[in-house]
């Protein structure tokens, strides 16, 4: 495959998609590396990377996701790694064991889950695994960043001995702290720091009564800190031991170093691998946002894209929740070319663009808001002529320009090319523009390429119609409202609509019927038809959208009608089955109560066990011999119906329970009444009615004739008042 050209890329706005990627990485290097992305050159990278981003997508929507990829740039190190007696410091040993240990992650979680992302499993058997670098770094340096005490016999030495001399220093500082402050020759605050050293804060009337050396003293001159002579001698050994440490330190990160640098190729591919990964990432995040797909390539020839979206309007619009409108477009032997043609602000250009744009992004491994039954096949070449392409710099006019740009796409077009040109053959004078663009079309057909044009000359049109292998299409508009549709369709010129749209905007009717008069009537009748075609084809299509949309509805209806039918029926055959078999249960039920009625009078065994056997013979003669399996699947239909059955009684149940709690609820927030001697009450969970003898306090004595009880009022509802 050709390199697509950088213009083609500029006018399908190919760099504000890779702004968009930029967004989505997670890493530096893998920003940056998102800016360089370009349409791949063989149908093999192609399909790698197309495979690739819709595995990572896949990993979104089910319970094996990726591990974190995230990463440090080490670049500066690996720099290093090529410089004999370089040394890398602490920070980059720890990025360097954060990528070995990341990549160790990635490719056992990929080995792991072969069988769910075999692409990127595949991607990582050229990389050879190293768990030797990361124990190395492991071993001298923790994970707080800081040099281990054991990473050598000389340092764990040293430190030791530091401590030590710390000890000392703290040590003897306490006491001079002691001795001076009984001696009252230091200031309130009594010690401060220093250069990061611990010194007497002392009145300066007596400095010359504390023996050590001057670090300094207060702005005022009040106070003089002065570090202990005892003390100093210990810093000063201090001081020694922390170069010894130091140099001690560099010998350590350099004998380190010295032990990576053979791993310097590994850490190489270990940060490529980990910025590919990035990208894929970053494009399948892409994708999710604009519910994108990975369509069948095919071998064919054919572009078949099904519901189309241009994805940048598709984002623009989802964030401000505006609808967008997705395209249908087919290109294939028998129709190579389409002539689209209508008023502007139609969306021809956006139609153009979307074509392209998708064709670019599919060449360059991205997924695409098409759907999913959408067909593509891969081109050589793109070749765009979109916008305005004055050219300031070069002094050429727009017509200029573009005849430059048809130059070139002649020298390159050919069978495996796709050209898209916006407003093809205008600049120049009608006519003669007009006839040099059909010239144009016709060496671009007899070529074999594919392409989409958009047009206002008549002559393309007809052009269109009579060439076997171009079609006409026509972006539709409101017939009435001439407002657009946005939406392509096929086998039909569309008319500017030049008079109709000059006449909804204000123009007076008397200068555009001058302005028809002025060119030749067949022009008009012309475009008039096709204006007319047009009306009659927008109202068909609704008419024809309102039957399609009443006719899945009724069959919907019909559908739904026909399964609750059937459900009912089964249910009925099934409720009958259990009312039978439940009917059955009970006349057994009642002679085996007879018989038990029988054996409780005469306590005579025999006759109750000859009995039984009687029943039980009676009812097996009864039945059929029925295969095992015959016998599972009745169980299993009984099991069902009288699951059914319960869970009915359980609904039944629980709303006469909410009943319940709400007329309980009711009658908790009704009004408590007032009590009186004589009046006729009962218990809230009694049946038996008495009458109040006493009240006193919340207690209430009620009389039910036979004997008396002391209950809460708040037990006892009224039943009736006594009568005054």
């Amino acid at each position: 495959m050709q390199k697509i050209h950088k213009k083609t890329l500029q006018d399908l706005e190919f760099p504000t998609v890779l702004d968009h990627l930029v967004l989505r990485c997670h890493t530096e290097l893998g920003k940056e590396r998102a800016m360089s992305v370009q349409p791949l050159k063989s149908k093999h990278e192609i399909l790698d990377a197309l495979g690739k981003t819709s595995e990572y997508l896949s990993s979104f929507s089910n319970d094996n996701h990726l591990p974190n990829h995230g990463f440090d740039s080490i670049n500066a190190e690996l720099k290093l790694l090529k410089i004999e007696n370089a040394s890398i410091e602490v920070g980059g040993f720890r990025k360097i064991g954060q990528l070995c240990t990341t990549v160790s992650t990635q490719l056992k979680f990929l080995k792991k889950f072969e069988e769910y992302y075999p692409l990127l499993f595949q991607s990582t058997e050229a990389i050879e695994p190293n768990n030797e670098i990361p124990s190395q770094i492991n071993a001298v340096i923790d994970k707080f960043g800081e040099i281990r005490d054991n990473a050598s016999p000389a340092l764990h030495s040293i430190r030791q001995t530091m401590g030590s001399v710390k000890g000392k220093i703290n040590q003897s500082f306490a006491q001079a702290l002691g001795t001076y402050q009984t001696s009252d020759y230091l200031d309130d605050i009594r010690e401060s720091v220093v250069e990061n050293r611990r010194v007497l804060a002392v009145r300066a009337m007596y400095r010359k009564k504390v023996k050590g050396a001057v670090m300094g003293s207060s702005k005022t001159g009040s106070i003089v800190y002065i570090e202990p002579e005892a003390t100093l001698r210990y810093s000063r050994e201090l001081n020694n031991l922390e170069f010894e440490e130091k140099e001690e330190m560099q010998r350590i990160l350099k004998s380190l170093t010295d032990a990576v640098r053979p791993y310097g190729y590994l850490l190489t591919d270990y940060q490529e691998f980990l910025i590919r990964l990035d990208i894929t990432a970053a494009k399948a995040k892409y994708a999710l946002d604009m519910n994108a797909v990975l369509p069948e390539i095919n071998n064919e020839r054919k572009l078949f894209l099904r519901d189309a979206y241009h994805p940048l309007l598709y984002l623009s619009n989802k964030r401000q929740q505006e609808k967008t409108y997705p395209q249908t477009i087919e290109l294939d032997l028998e129709n190579r070319i389409i002539v689209i043609s209508g008023p502007n602000a139609g969306g021809k250009s956006i139609t153009l663009k979307t074509i392209g744009l998708l064709q670019v992004m599919l060449q360059s491994g991205f997924l695409i808001p098409v759907h999913e039954r959408s067909s593509v096949c891969l081109f050589d070449t793109v070749l765009t002529d979109i916008g305005d392409n004055q050219s300031i710099e070069n002094h050429l006019s727009t017509y200029s320009y573009r005849l430059k740009n048809m130059n070139y796409f002649l020298r390159k077009c050919n069978e495996n090319t796709l050209f898209l040109i916006d407003e093809f053959g205008t600049g120049s004078d009608p006519e003669l523009g007009g006839a040099l663009a059909e010239t144009f079309l016709e060496v671009f057909y007899e070529r074999g390429a594919y392409g989409v044009i958009t047009t206002h000359y008549s002559n393309l049109k007809l052009l269109a119609n009579e060439l076997p292998h171009i079609s006409n299409a026509n972006m539709m508009f409101n017939s009435k409202t001439l407002e657009p549709t946005y939406q392509l369709v096929l086998g039909q010129a569309g008319s500017s609509f030049t008079f109709e749209v000059a006449q909804k905007n204000g123009i007076p009717y008397s200068l555009i019927n001058k302005a028809k008069k002025k060119i030749e009537g067949g022009k008009v009748r012309f475009d008039a038809t096709i204006a007319k075609l047009q009306k009659e084809r927008s109202r068909m299509e609704h008419t024809g959208s309102m039957l399609k949309e009443e006719e899945s509805k009724a069959r919907d209806e019909a559908k739904r009608l026909e399964e609750l039918n059937s459900k009912i029926k089964s249910k009925l055959e099934n409720y009958q089955e259990l009312y039978d078999h439940n009917q059955r249960m009970i006349y057994l039920g009642n002679k085996v109560n007879t018989a038990a009625e029988t054996y409780f009078q005469d306590k005579k065994k025999r006759n109750l066990v000859s009995e039984l056997i009687r029943i039980v013979e009676t009812e097996n003669s009864k039945r059929k011999k029925k295969p095992v399996q015959q016998v599972k699947a009745e169980n299993k239909v009984k099991a069902i119906v009288e699951q059914e059955v319960q869970k009915e009684v359980e609904v039944i149940r629980k709303k006469k329970k909410k009943e319940k709690r709400k007329a309980v609820h009711q009658e908790k927030n009704k009004p408590r009444p007032v009590f009186k001697v004589g009046d006729r009450v009962r218990l809230t969970d009694g049946k038996a009615v008495g009458s109040i003898d006493k009240l006193e306090k919340n207690k209430a004595v009620v009389n039910y004739g036979v004997f008396t009880t002391r209950v809460s009022v708040e037990q006892l509802e009224l039943v009736e008042a006594k009568r005054k």
